[in-house]
């Protein structure tokens, strides 16, 4: 991956925009997970409804620990053993998380991500993104940089190319605490 393109969604993050990348099983959308008007225009870009909340992914522990609300350290561990890699966990969150993350869940999904372009995305820009597939509500997701550029507006978003990881579909997602599997 070229570092022009990585530097150029970074800065296309900042200003709050959306950006398109590949993950371990799909294409994903992102933005910066606190700036609200960003996250207004994945939902728009989606046609999702914002109470169903979002994914977080990070390139790293340090990244992704400001969002946590971690009473047992048991579970940092079970965490930290599982990543990074291709699994989301819905974690209690830091009461200053904004509602738009989380949606009408009780805790947050996030996930230290293995795939080069995500993890280095998120080190451009410094933080984690909010990460969701990238498809319409209901259409499945775009597997490929050209299923991207079909589904979105030119214009809409700035596309990091590459190929999505081993996974068949969007990683699955566990409760951390209790460990069902939700999707």
């Amino acid at each position: 991956m070229s570092e022009f393109r990585l530097a150029e969604a970074a800065r296309c993050l900042r200003r709050g925009g959306v950006v398109a990348y590949p993950t371990e099983g799909v294409y994903g959308l992102g933005c910066d997970p606190l700036n609200a008007a960003a996250v207004t225009q994945v939902l728009r870009l989606k046609r999702r409804p914002a109470a169903k909340g979002f994914v977080l992914i990070a390139a790293d522990w340090g990244q992704i620990e400001p969002y946590l609300d971690l009473p047992d350290p048991g579970l940092r561990d079970r965490l930290q053993a599982a990543w990074p890699g291709p699994i989301t966990f819905v974690v209690p969150v830091a009461e200053w998380v904004p509602v738009w993350l989380r949606g009408e869940q009780s805790g947050l999904a996030v996930r230290i991500t293995a795939h080069p372009v995500a993890a280095a995305l998120c080190r451009w820009f410094g933080r984690p993104l909010l990460s969701t597939s990238a498809n319409r509500t209901g259409q499945p997701p775009a597997r490929t940089a050209l299923a991207v550029r079909r589904r979105f507006p030119p214009g809409e978003l700035i596309l990091v190319p590459g190929r999505v990881g081993g996974l068949a579909g969007p990683t699955p997602i566990h409760d951390a605490l209790s460990g069902r599997r939700l999707r």
